[in-house]
C-alpha cells in the first residue's frame, strides 16, 4: 500500500465518510480513510434492521462503550457514553432520528466571532444536498442526496397519532415537519431509513458511492496512535493495525482531517501534543501546540422516560417475544416492511417550557413500548413512553486522556445537572409530560403511570428520580469548538488554530449543542467544510422562511381551560 496520500481522514463516521466521498470526486486527489472499528456487515441485522437499534449498543463490536467518571450531581453514577465503532461510526448504531436542530441554533453560532457563515440559511443548502427524502424535495428537503430520509406515514400505530394529538390538546402547536418551517410543536418524526427498510448510515449512503474508486484507500481496524508534525506543520498519522503493537506510518501531503468524534478527537489531539500543556506534561508528551480548549466545553443531552401501561393491545410488546421475532425478521429481510423496518421513533416534538426561551428547550421522542433505549428493563406488559429532556443545558464537562496508550479510554466527565436551570427544566418536563399524557386523545390507551409513578410529585422526589434514572441521549459534542476566543480549537472551516494542515470535522467542533439529534447536523457540517477544503464556491444561501416565536405564548389555552373560564365568567355562575 502506498504510504503517501493527499489527505488522511481519521474516522469513518458521519463526517469522515462524507469527506472521503466528496474529496475523491476529484480523480487526481488520493485519500486514506482510517477506521478503528470493522466493516458494517450488511448481513448483521443488529446494525441494519431499524427496529434492532438497541442491539449494537450491547457489547463492544460496534460500540466503544465509554463510561463517564462518577457524575457528582447524579448520585456519583458512572454513566454510559456509547459511540459507534465501525464504518459509519455512530450512524451505524444511533436511533436513526433525522432531526437537524433549530434554525436559531445556527443563527446563534453565526453571532460568534469568525462564524458568520454558519447561519441557518447558509447551512440549509447543505442539509438539502445530503438528503433524499422519500416524499420528494421542497425548500427545506433534498431529493437526490446520499442520505435516505423516510417520513412517518399515518396508520403505523395509533399511539403515534394519539401522542401528537395529546400534545396539541394540551395547548402546544402542531407541526407537520420538525425539520421544516417550524420545529416547535408536536408532529411526525423523519428517520434515516432506506426505502427498503434498512439503516441509512453514512457507510451505506456515502461510502458505497466511493469505496470502489481507485483514489480511496480504506483501512479498518486501524487505531490512530497520534498525528505527526514537523514543527507546526501536520505531516501524517501513526496508527496500529488490528491487535498489533507495531506502528504504521502514513504521510499526508495536503491535510490530515480528524473525524473521530467528540470523545476520541480531543484524545487523539492530546496524545499528539496538541492541548493544554499542563495536561500533556503529566504524560510526558512533548507539546506541539498549547491549546487549552482541547477536550473542554463537553456538552450532551440528558433524557428520562415517563412510562405508562397501555390499556389496549396496540404496543410493540409482542415483538419482544422470541416466538414472534422470526416472522418479523423474515418480513423485514425479504420485503423490507413490517415492524422491523422502523425505528419506532415516529412521533416527537419540541416545546418551550416557558416564554424565557426564544426557541424550544425541551425535546420529546415517543415510543410505543416501555423499555430502556439500550434494550434493557423492558416492562412485561403493553406500554408506551415519552423520552423527554432539555436541549441546551448550561452544564459543561471535559475529556482528558488517561494514558498515552491509544487503546485506553479517556476520562470523561459531563457534569450533568450542575446548574439550577437543569433541575428546573427537568421538573417542568415531568409535569408537562403528565399533562400531555392525561389529554383525551390518550385516554383510551393510558393506564397507570409506571415510571416515575403517580406518587412522585414533589420537587425533592422528582429530583431524586432524575438523579437515579436520567440517561444520556448519546449526543456528546463541542469538545474542539469553532471560534476565535481563548478556548476555541478550530476556526470556522475546522482548521486547528496555530497549526498547518490539520482540521477537525465532527460533532466536537460545534460551539454550542443544537436543539435535537446530532447526526444530520454533523453530516451537514462535513458537506459544508468539504466544499471549503476543495476550494469550491459555497452553495447559494437559502431564502426559505423559518419560524421565530418572538415572545409568542408557550401554549394556547386548552378546550377544558376555555370551558372553565366561560363558566367562571358566565352570569349563570355569578
Amino acid at each position: 500500500m502506498a504510504k503517501e496520500f493527499d489527505y488522511i481522514i481519521i474516522g469513518a463516521g458521519s463526517a469522515g465518510n462524507v469527506l472521503a466521498t466528496r474529496l475523491t470526486e476529484d480523480k487526481d486527489v488520493s485519500v486514506l480513510l482510517l477506521e478503528a472499528g470493522g466493516p458494517d456487515y450488511r448481513l448483521d441485522f443488529r446494525t441494519q434492521m431499524p427496529a434492532a437499534l438497541a442491539y449494537p449498543l450491547q457489547g463492544t463490536q460496534y460500540n466503544w462503550a465509554y463510561q463517564t467518571d462518577p457524575e457528582p450531581y447524579m448520585n456519583n453514577r458512572r454513566m454510559e457514553c456509547g459511540r459507534g465503532k465501525g464504518l459509519g461510526g455512530s450512524s451505524l448504531i444511533n436511533g436513526m432520528c433525522y432531526i437537524r436542530g433549530n434554525a436559531m441554533d445556527f443563527d446563534g453560532w453565526a453571532q460568534l466571532d469568525g462564524l458568520e457563515n454558519w447561519t441557518y440559511l447558509d447551512c440549509l443548502p447543505y442539509f438539502r444536498k445530503a438528503e433524499t427524502r422519500d416524499i420528494g424535495p421542497n425548500d427545506y428537503h433534498g431529493g437526490d442526496g446520499p442520505v435516505s430520509v423516510t417520513t412517518s406515514k399515518p396508520g403505523v400505530n395509533p399511539l403515534f397519532e394519539a401522542m401528537i394529538e395529546a400534545g396539541v390538546q394540551a395547548g402546544y402547536p402542531r407541526t407537520e415537519d420538525l425539520n421544516g418551517y417550524q420545529q416547535e410543536g408536536f408532529g411526525p418524526m423523519d428517520r434515516t431509513v432506506t426505502p427498503n427498510g434498512r439503516r441509512a448510515s453514512t457507510a451505506r449512503g456515502y461510502l458505497d458511492q466511493a469505496k470502489g474508486r481507485p483514489n480511496l484507500t480504506i483501512v479498518t481496524h486501524a487505531t490512530t496512535d497520534r498525528i505527526l508534525f514537523s514543527g507546526k506543520r501536520t505531516v501524517g498519522v501513526a496508527y496500529l493495525e488490528g491487535n498489533s503493537s507495531n506502528v504504521t506510518t502514513a504521510h499526508a501531503t495536503r491535510e490530515v482531517l480528524l473525524c473521530a468524534g467528540a470523545i476520541a478527537s480531543p484524545q487523539i489531539l492530546q496524545r499528539s501534543g496538541v492541548g493544554a500543556s499542563d495536561l500533556l506534561r503529566q504524560f510526558d508528551i512533548s507539546v506541539v501546540h498549547d491549546l487549552p480548549g482541547v477536550g473542554q466545553n463537553l456538552q450532551d443531552h440528558l433524557e428520562m422516560y415517563l412510562q405508562y401501561e397501555c390499556k389496549q393491545p396496540v404496543s410493540l410488546y409482542p415483538a419482544l417475544k422470541w416466538y414472534n421475532q422470526p416472522q418479523i425478521g423474515l418480513e423485514w429481510m425479504f420485503k423490507g416492511t413490517g415492524i422491523g423496518a422502523s425505528n419506532h421513533f415516529e412521533a416527537g416534538g419540541f416545546i418551550r417550557s416557558n416564554e424565557e426561551f426564544e426557541w424550544p428547550n425541551i425535546q420529546y421522542h415517543f415510543l410505543p413500548i416501555a423499555i430502556n433505549y439500550n434494550g434493557s428493563n423492558a416492562i412485561e406488559a403493553h406500554g408506551f413512553q415519552a423520552h423527554v429532556g432539555s436541549m441546551r443545558s448550561p452544564s459543561r464537562g471535559r475529556v482528558h486522556l488517561k494514558s498515552r496508550d491509544p487503546r485506553q479510554h479517556p476520562s470523561i466527565l459531563f457534569n450533568y445537572m450542575s446548574t439550577q436551570q437543569d433541575w428546573q427544566e427537568f421538573r417542568d418536563s415531568i409535569r408537562i409530560t403528565r399533562e400531555i399524557m392525561h389529554q383525551p386523545a390518550l385516554a383510551p390507551y393510558r393506564g397507570k403511570e409506571l415510571n416515575p409513578g403517580a406518587d412522585c410529585v414533589t420537587d425533592t422526589q422528582l429530583d431524586e428520580f432524575v438523579r437515579q434514572h436520567a440517561e444520556t441521549a448519546y449526543h456528546p459534542s463541542c469538545t474542539n469548538k469553532m471560534g476565535t476566543d481563548d478556548m476555541a480549537v478550530v476556526d470556522g472551516q475546522g482548521r486547528v488554530h496555530g497549526l498547518e494542515g490539520l482540521r477537525v470535522v465532527d460533532a466536537s467542533i460545534m460551539p454550542l449543542i443544537i436543539t435535537g439529534n446530532l447526526n444530520a447536523t454533523t453530516i451537514m457540517m462535513a458537506e459544508k467544510i468539504a466544499d471549503q477544503i476543495r476550494g469550491r464556491k459555497p452553495l447559494p444561501r437559502s431564502t426559505a422562511a423559518y419560524y421565530k416565536a418572538n415572545g409568542a405564548p408557550v401554549r394556547q389555552k386548552t378546550a377544558q381551560e376555555k370551558k372553565s373560564e366561560n363558566r367562571v365568567n358566565s352570569p349563570v355562575y355569578n
